[in-house]
């Protein structure tokens, strides 16, 4: 019979049905009772699942706490890391995933070692690229619960990232990571438990596999205070070797090689062992947007101008942010499964962390653009190649505006209104006083232009020997009429350059100008027409062209934050009751039509007779089509107000030809997937799957600006996009597409997701089967998502523009980059072969010594330099991190 090995544990969510300081307050009293269980009785063994957040969470609480823990830290007696949380790893980053680990694993290392191990317990699936992931960072096993395919029959196989990495993991069948939870439930029954067990799990056991694991714990649990002796009586009495380990001696145990195991390619998103909740993809849509916003500013701006420009000082905000990033990817905490007070706090950090990141732009940018003039912009780019495009400037047009007109107002009052030069706003440029009236008028503008003294208004006041305080005047301010322009602009890689809006009349037509005729816009590169209906059609320069985009289909969802639930008697809203076309802007930069469906969409849904509400609510839909110059994509921007309660609205793009297959980018990687998914755990198979930068299928590539779900319907000729998932309940005891409870049924109804509701993204045609044109989608997927940035400039108009500033560049067919960061001296970049195929990466910028790391930033083979360029050969979907330095 093989060894028992039982290893006692907890799950920690760390903020789920309950918000997170409620949920600490039981974590400190598990705490404090198992620190002094574990040093009274030596035989004591716990691992605190995977994640060291609880741990520093404890410690924050009790911080006198610490010696104590790095004592059974040490004594390798608690596992503590690798990673900082457990996060949901569809809805953040790569990169976030990798500072995660890194954060995880210097932490744990702090306070006395790492558990070296992919703990992945409860993940709703796991992402394709993880292996790679962990072993770039130096683990050798992972252990997963959900996700698991069918093909897999025993507790251990190779799980293979895209790039052929492979990792030995551990499945944890039967129960997940509770397969022991109820082991000591029966203090009468442990020995009869304890058969069952090793039956159960030793069916899935491979020969000489090693010792069987039993997970003895559960969601916010602690073992029995005599689990010790219970375990030695029942395994003498049913003659099975059993004993007490962590996790981390547990597969310290375990041999590290792959060969000769069952191999799993890619992501783990079956249905057939567990449920893997894909629901959470599309509920509460502003936290998936929020965590996209915050990470784009923290990671592909602020990061990158504080490693190239910033001096250093910047480094504290970045830790913040970063810190708030990885505490909301928690798998309870993004996803929006949890209580409505968790998801405000989620977003609230969301926020905070979009702030440290905008903080670092505005301070690099504000100190870059003092030599830029007030008229000018400075521009940066966070792309790793030169770009041109539209940036948006505000500037004065001809005329006069009012700003105020007020009679009778003391001249006291009126002059403490003045800060300086600063009025309502905007700079004093001039004033006159008319002694007829008493009228005092200002003429003010949006930059300061010659000195201005409010003595000498005072003085005027006054003139005629009375005191100034006493006069009662007319007060007027006046200024040019502001508009917001686009601007040409042309920057270095991950460089910037200033750029002044030209007088009007006076610029020159850039390449691809975008031509309005009626309803079509047009610029060379694509064509889009809008139709009577409201739907348009868009067609790129080869000529592929997709027909009947944009409309969309309300239908009803009784489900919760967890699973789609449509309602057996469903109402599907197709058919707006009126459109309305109109031209928004038209130029040679940027023109736009505003696409007014108005609907009558169902109240809410009818729980009584699994259906929809008859009662409806009116509600506009406002779609802005948009094409920018030497743009190959139309931007489309949806908004809405939703005054409606469980239901689902999807957008749908009909492809330019019917698929099999969509190709959908996510964390370091574009997996393909089918029309189906694989069911058997008790869940309904729906095939929605995330997306994060971009999805194309079928010659039409969506180009994304937030965590979003999709699907291929209509048998792969269309795909629809989810805009919105309303529902009322964390989760539900009964529901059509899961077997049993997710949670508990607890009312949430700010997931109902009232209000405004803005989407953007972007269609981009394209000839041809992918992988054929994946360079040239994934780069207009990149420019797309990370915009031009711009700052005004404070230097006097009349200053000359400086010179452009030029940054690293990275080229190479299908390389992505991820990351640049300053480490130890070091400019470190991080790429992916995203293309698909073997690649070289070519990084140029002026560098004199290079070498790659691993994902932890540890030091690996110096690179050869040449005039200043790195050139280093990738495998397909491989993972690189280099150190670049002068």
């Amino acid at each position: 019979m093989p060894e028992l090995v039982i290893v006692p544990h907890t799950h920690w969510d760390r903020e789920w049905y309950l918000p997170f300081q409620r949920f600490r307050l039981q974590l400190v009293a598990l705490l404090d009772e198992l620190l002094d269980r574990m040093e009274r009785d030596p035989r004591h063994r716990f691992t605190l699942d995977g994640q060291l957040a609880a741990v520093d969470d404890y410690l924050e609480v009790r911080p006198e706490a610490r010696e104590r823990v790095v004592a059974l830290v040490k004594a390798g007696r608690l596992a503590i890391g690798p990673w900082d949380i457990l996060m949901d790893e569809f809805l953040c980053s790569g990169e976030q995933i990798v500072r995660n680990l890194e954060r995880g694993i210097r932490r744990s290392g702090e306070l006395g070692g790492t558990m070296p191990v992919g703990y992945l317990p409860d993940m709703f699936g796991h992402i394709a690229q993880m292996p790679q992931i962990l072993r770039g960072a130096g683990l050798d096993h992972a252990c997963v619960f959900r996700g698991v395919p069918s093909a897999v029959t025993t507790d251990t196989f190779a799980w293979t990232a895209p790039d052929g990495t492979a990792v030995r993991t551990r499945y944890l069948p039967a129960g997940g990571y509770g397969n022991a939870a109820g082991l000591l439930a029966d203090r009468g029954a442990v020995a009869e438990r304890m058969r069952e067990l090793v039956g159960r799990m030793g069916i899935w056991a491979l020969p000489d596999g090693g010792p069987l694991l039993g997970m003895y714990g559960s969601d916010h649990t602690a073992p029995e205070a005599d689990a010790p002796d219970l375990l030695a009586a029942a395994g003498e009495a049913t003659g099975t070797s059993t004993r007490l380990a962590t996790l981390a001696a547990f597969f310290a145990e375990l041999p590290t090689t792959t060969d000769g195991l069952p191999a799993v390619h890619g992501e783990l998103r079956s249905h057939a062992r567990a449920n893997i909740l894909p629901g959470v993809n599309s509920v509460r849509p502003h936290l998936k947007q929020a965590m996209s916003r915050a990470e784009r500013a923290v990671e592909r701006y602020a990061e990158p101008m504080a490693a190239l420009y910033g001096d250093g000082g910047e480094q504290r905000f970045l830790d913040m942010a970063w810190q708030r990033l990885i505490a909301v990817s928690c798998h309870d905490s993004v996803t929006g499964c949890g209580c409505d007070e968790t998801a405000q706090q989620v977003g609230a950090r969301m926020a905070e962390a979009e702030q440290l990141g905008q903080a670092v732009c505005d301070l690099i940018g504000t100190r870059r653009a003092a030599d830029v003039p007030q008229d000018a912009l400075l521009v940066f780019n966070p792309s790793p190649w030169r770009r041109t495009g539209v940036v948006f400037a505000e500037t004065d047009r001809p005329g006069v505006e009012v700003l105020a007109d007020d009679a009778g107002v003391p001249a006291e009052v009126a002059l403490t209104r003045v800060h300086g030069t600063e009025l309502y706003g905007r700079h004093i440029t001039g004033w006159t006083l008319s002694d007829d009236d008493a009228t005092l008028t200002f003429e003010v503008a949006r930059h300061p232009s010659g000195a201005f003294d409010v003595a000498e208004v005072k003085e005027a006041l006054g003139a005629d020997g009375t005191d100034w305080r006493r006069r009662t005047l007319r007060v007027r301010i006046l200024t040019a009429p502001g508009e917001r322009v686009p601007v040409w602009a042309d920057v270095p890689p991950l460089g910037y350059a200033a750029v002044r809006p030209p007088a009007p009349g006076t610029a020159p037509l850039p390449p691809h100008d975008v031509r309005a005729d009626g309803r079509v816009l047009d610029n060379g590169l694509v064509r889009v027409e809008v139709l009577g209906d409201g739907t348009f059609s868009l067609t790129g320069a080869d000529g592929t062209t997709a027909a009947g985009l944009g409309a969309l289909v309300d239908g009803g969802d009784l489900g919760d934050t967890y699973n789609y639930a449509p309602p057996a008697a469903d109402v599907l809203v197709t058919e707006p009751e009126s459109v309305r076309v109109t031209r928004t802007a038209a130029s040679a930069l940027r023109a736009a039509l505003e696409i007014e469906r108005r609907y009558s969409w169902p109240a809410s849904g009818d729980f009584a007779v699994d259906g929809r509400s008859p009662r409806t609510e009116p509600v506009t839909v406002t779609m802005r089509v948009e094409l920018r110059a030497a743009e190959p994509y139309a931007r489309i921007a949806v908004e809405f107000d939703n005054r409606c309660d469980d239901h689902r609205l999807r957008l749908h793009l009909p492809l330019p030809q019917r698929t099999g297959s969509s190709f959908a980018e996510g964390q370091f990687a574009v997996v393909e997937r089918g029309l189906t998914a694989e069911g058997g755990g008790g869940e309904h198979p729906l095939a929605t799957f995330p997306a994060a930068g971009l999805v194309a299928a079928g010659g039409l590539a969506v180009l994304l600006e937030e965590y979003s779900e999709y699907e291929l319907v209509d048998g792969g000729r269309e795909l629809a996009l989810t805009l919105l998932r309303s529902v009322g309940q964390l989760s539900r005891n009964r529901h059509v597409h899961r077997d049993e409870p997710a949670g508990p049924q607890l009312p949430t109804p700010e997931a109902q997701s009232r209000g405004r509701r803005s989407v953007m993204l972007a269609l981009l045609p394209y000839g041809g089967s992918w992988p054929t044109g994946a360079d040239a989608v994934l780069r207009a997927a990149e420019e797309y998502r990370h915009g031009l940035f711009a700052v005004p400039g404070r230097a006097e108009p009349s200053a000359p523009l400086p010179d452009e500033v030029r940054g690293p560049a990275v080229g190479g067919s299908g390389v992505v980059l991820t990351s640049v960061r300053e480490r130890d001296g070091w400019t470190e970049v991080r790429v992916v072969a995203e293309g698909g195929e073997a690649t070289e990466a070519l990084v140029e910028g002026g560098f004199t010594r290079a070498r790659r790391a691993d994902l932890l930033g540890r030091p690996g083979e110096a690179l050869a330099v040449t005039e200043g360029a790195v050139r280093l050969a990738l495998r397909p979907w491989e993972i690189a991190t280099l150190q670049l330095g002068r």
